[in-house]
């Protein structure tokens, strides 16, 4: 669902790309927030099946009512319910996410099934990775590919096929119950942890001199919990540069998202999708996880390089920056290509002529430059506007026979572009529209002499779309159409404005390029999309197996739960930024998340060079299941975003 979520946010609802963005992290903030919530509702009071079945029902009935959302003959006030559907697929997440896994590891029995249990969990990887990157692959053909509602989109259906699923999912879940081994809640590590410490913190006055400050918790929590605390917040100090990865790597599904919608996706045969390059990150994880566990590191480990987690940690981090500052270079190519957009005091004016009546014109006190349409067209991107609003009056001539003068009255706000054009019916005009698309596709509009409408069929696939004089479409495809009213065709490539102008009496016609299609190709983001994988298994995989290794057995689950908070405030920090609004053009924010993380590191490096390691000499058995599970989900990167099979 995220994979299209930005381009929702855009293009149906019309946020900027800005508010869009804040959202669209708002929400992935929440989805790694709420699994903390879910935990101690699972552990404290409900269990990890009865948490997993409600909270299955909230996530199912958010992804239906995101999709009865998207339907626009239902008229539901959109943007206000999407972000109560969003709400409710962040909470559903939240439950599903830090149950599922040890709910599936308690069907075994330790260690008797202890190699039935690694089966099920090499099966439940892959299913994930398998749901990543179809759903990444298909969510994008749903929205493109399919017409619903009157809309050559369908974000109902791209919406709407999880819920569903997730409905089937619940019932077969539902019908299993007999068959499963369910354990009762025997209370939350997470939360003892926190009233431990808040315990120590709270009576630092009320008691005499000790050696530790949380000490102070010991005659209520036990030498033993303390004891863990204490080695458990050697590991979270760690943590505390971790949340600027996760504010890079997370702007995949949006910033990058934004980004592909200005390239040129035609590869030939197929034409990629601006919100399928993130199909990218889960094929090459698959590829990667195997490359550096058997290739990268045992190479490194010769030459005594990257030997621990922390150093690997810090390339990792490094190559998150490198990953940013490629993505910045590749923003500063397309902008170097964007249209020239009427600025503060100025506005601009296009004028179209489908006659055969060669017309020129003069304007009034020459507010406007006089003027020649040279095969039928005129531009003038840059008019004053002091006043903020001006009065232009036109005269069209011409020494052409039986052409007669014609007068027209254009009001011009700076910062709005128009379009004047003339048929044998007269002069009209319009707000015109420069920008590219918001989901990159091609925009046309029509002008014809006689004001007759015109059908547009592409010539390979079965799409068509008939359109009235003077309105700006989106064509769903790019390619080559052919127009009906002449019998002849046109290209219309993404990224690209056009204006077509039609004469229906010599069925003649003109396509004027009003914005550049796009022109740097899409492929040049694989680049960014290597380098951040590459960042996302030495930082990610290795911190989640550094944490665990480091921390007491009894702290491994407040590990995850922390782990998943730094992803939370990753994407805070995103929220926080991208509210500022610090630049207009997409290259300097990418430079700035670039400078942030090279500084965070830094301070990762510093924090890492006084980290003392901790070697763990006892090699017994865990006997506790619900530990040895969350510690083999963690080591088979279970919970790495990448793969989230419930987003």
């Amino acid at each position: 669902m995220r994979t299209i979520l930005t381009l929702y946010l855009t293009e149906m609802l019309k946020y900027t790309e800005a508010s869009a963005k804040v959202l669209y992290h708002t929400f992935t903030m929440f989805v790694y927030f709420f699994p903390i919530l879910g935990a101690i509702v699972s552990d404290s009071w409900l269990g990890k099946f009865r948490t997993i079945l409600y909270v299955s029902m909230v996530y199912a009935v958010g992804s239906i009512l995101l999709a009865l959302t998207a339907v626009d003959p239902l008229q539901i006030p959109q943007k206000e319910f999407t972000i109560v559907a969003l709400l409710l697929i962040a909470v559903g997440t939240g439950g599903i996410k830090p149950c599922v896994t040890a709910f599936g590891g308690d069907q075994f029995v330790l260690p008797q099934q202890e190699l039935q249990l690694a089966m099920f969990f090499s099966l439940f990887y892959f299913a994930i990775n398998a749901g990543s990157l179809l759903s990444t692959f298909i969510t994008p053909i749903l929205r493109n590919d399919v017409e619903c509602f009157g809309s050559n989109s369908c974000y109902p259906l791209a919406f709407a096929v999880p819920g569903v699923l997730m409905v089937i999912s619940i019932a077969i879940f539902a019908l299993g119950r007999p068959m499963y081994k369910i354990k009762q809640p025997k209370g939350n590590v997470f939360v003892n942890v926190v009233s431990c410490i808040w315990h120590a913190a709270t009576h630092r006055k009320s008691s005499g001199p000790v050696d530790h400050w949380l000490d102070r918790a010991e005659p209520k929590f036990g030498a033993k919990l303390v004891g863990d605390i204490k080695a458990l917040l050697k590991v979270l100090v760690i943590y505390i540069p971790i949340p600027i990865f996760w504010a890079l790597y997370d702007q995949q599904g949006s910033g990058w998202t934004f980004q592909a919608v200005r390239m040129d996706g035609n590869i030939g045969f197929y034409t990629i999708l601006p919100d399928q390059m993130q199909v990218v990150n889960p094929l090459l994880i698959l590829a990667f996880i195997p490359l550096f566990s058997y290739g990268v590191y045992p190479l490194l480990g010769k030459c005594n390089l990257l030997t621990t987690p922390l150093q690997r940690m810090v390339c990792g981090g490094f190559l998150a920056a490198a990953a940013f500052a490629v993505s910045a270079f590749v923003a500063m190519a397309l902008e170097a290509k964007y249209p020239v957009l009427p600025e503060a005091g100025q506005a601009q004016v296009r004028v179209y002529d489908t006659t055969n009546c060669s017309y020129s014109f003069t304007t009034i006190n020459n507010t406007i430059s006089n003027g020649t349409l040279t095969n039928g067209y005129y531009e003038n991107k840059y008019i004053d506007v002091p006043a903020g609003q001006l009065n232009v009056s036109f005269t069209f001539t011409s020494t052409v026979f039986n052409c007669s003068e014609r007068n027209w009255e254009l009001e011009v706000d700076e910062e709005k572009a128009y379009g004047v054009y003339l048929t044998d019916l007269g002069v009209f005009s319009y707000e015109d529209k420069v920008e590219k698309s918001s989901d990159g596709y091609p925009l046309v509009r029509t002008l014809v002499s006689d004001n007759s409408s015109v059908k547009y069929s592409h010539s390979e696939k079965s799409y068509a779309l008939t359109v009235a004089v003077g309105s700006l479409v989106s064509l769903e495809y790019v390619g080559s159409y052919n127009i009906d009213l002449l019998n002849k065709s046109a290209e219309f490539k993404l990224g690209g404005t056009y204006t077509v102008l039609i004469n229906a009496d010599d069925l003649t016609y003109r396509v004027v390029t009003v914005t550049n299609p796009n022109s740097v190709h899409m492929l040049w983001l694989l680049i960014q999309y290597v380098i951040i994988t590459a960042a996302e298994i030495m930082f990610s995989i290795t911190g989640l197996e550094f944490a665990y290794s480091q921390a007491p057995i009894s702290m491994k689950s407040v590990v995850q739960g922390c782990w998943l908070l730094t992803t939370a405030v990753g994407n805070l920090i995103i929220v926080v930024i991208e509210s500022m609004e610090l630049f207009e053009k997409q290259s300097n924010d990418f430079f700035l998340y670039t400078a942030i993380m090279v500084v965070d590191l830094f301070f990762f490096m510093w924090l890492a060079t006084r980290y003392e390691y901790v070697i763990d000499e006892d090699s017994s058995f865990v006997e506790d299941t619900e530990l040895a599970i969350e510690s083999k989900a963690a080591s088979n990167g279970l919970d790495n975003p990448g793969f989230d099979k419930n987003i």
